[in-house]
C-alpha cells in the first residue's frame, strides 16, 4: 500500500486567482462604502469650481428672547478663567431649545455680555447675552443648500463627526485607488492602452499645473 503523496506547493496560476480575488473583493468593498462620498464630493468639486457663478443669497433671520431669572443668575455668576469659556450646561440647554444652534462652543465673556457664536456649514449664527438684563438676541445667516454641501466638502464648522466620517473616506478612496492600480496592472497585459491612459492622468493635470499656474 502506497502512502499518500504530499500535497503539490499551489502553482503561480492558483496563486495569482487568490490575489485578483482578494484584490476584487477590496476593490468593490471599498469602491462601496466610497461611492456616495466620491459623488457628493465630486458635485461638490463642481460647485465651488463655480461658486461665484452659482452662489446663492444669504437668507438673515433674528430673534429675541429673556433669559429666565434662575439661569442669568449662573451667568451672572459664572467667572471664567479667561475671556472664553463654554455656557454653563442648564444655560446651553435653554438656548439650543430656543434658538437654532449649537450652543456647545466656548463663548467670548465680558463683564457685560457673553456672545457665542455659532458657525454652521452653509451659514453662520451667533448668540449675545446681556448679563446684567438677560436679554437674548440672535442672527442666523442661511446661504442655500449649496453653500452646506461646500461647507461639507470643505469639513468647514461640520463638527467632530464629520471630521471622523472624511478620514474614514479617503482611507476607503485611497484602498479603492490602490486596489484599482494593482487590477489595472494585472490586466495591463491584455489592455494595451491601460498604462498610455494612466500616464495621461497624470501627465494632464501636471501639464497644466506647470503651465498655467504661478
Amino acid at each position: 500500500m502506497h502512502a499518500p503523496s504530499p500535497q503539490r506547493p499551489a502553482t503561480k496560476k492558483s496563486r495569482k486567482a487568490f490575489w485578483l480575488k482578494q484584490l476584487h473583493m477590496w476593490h468593490w468593498m471599498s469602491s462601496a462604502i466610497s461611492l456616495i462620498g466620491l459623488i457628493l464630493f465630486a458635485v461638490t468639486g463642481f460647485t465651488l469650481n463655480h461658486a461665484a457663478d452659482i452662489e446663492g443669497t444669504p437668507v438673515v433671520t433674528e430673534k429675541a428672547a429673556q433669559v429666565p431669572p434662575a439661569l442669568l443668575s449662573q451667568i451672572a455668576k459664572a467667572e471664567p478663567t479667561d475671556a472664553k469659556g463654554p455656557l454653563p450646561g442648564p444655560v446651553v440647554d435653554w438656548v439650543e431649545a430656543n434658538f437654532p444652534v449649537r450652543a456647545t462652543a466656548e463663548a467670548d465673556w465680558s463683564p457685560d455680555e457673553v456672545y457665542l457664536p455659532a458657525a454652521r456649514p452653509g451659514g453662520d449664527a451667533w448668540v449675545a447675552i446681556d448679563r446684567a438684563t438677560g436679554e437674548v438676541t440672535s442672527e442666523v445667516t442661511d446661504r442655500g443648500w449649496i453653500s452646506y454641501l461646500n461647507d461639507l466638502h470643505k469639513g468647514r464648522n461640520s463638527g467632530g463627526e464629520w471630521s471622523l466620517f472624511i478620514d474614514i473616506f479617503a482611507f476607503a478612496c485611497l484602498i479603492f485607488g490602490l486596489t484599482g492600480l494593482v487590477l489595472l496592472w494585472l490586466h495591463s497585459a491584455k489592455r494595451k492602452s491601460t498604462w498610455p491612459l494612466v500616464g495621461a492622468g497624470l501627465a494632464i493635470p501636471a501639464v497644466i499645473a506647470i503651465i498655467y499656474i504661478h
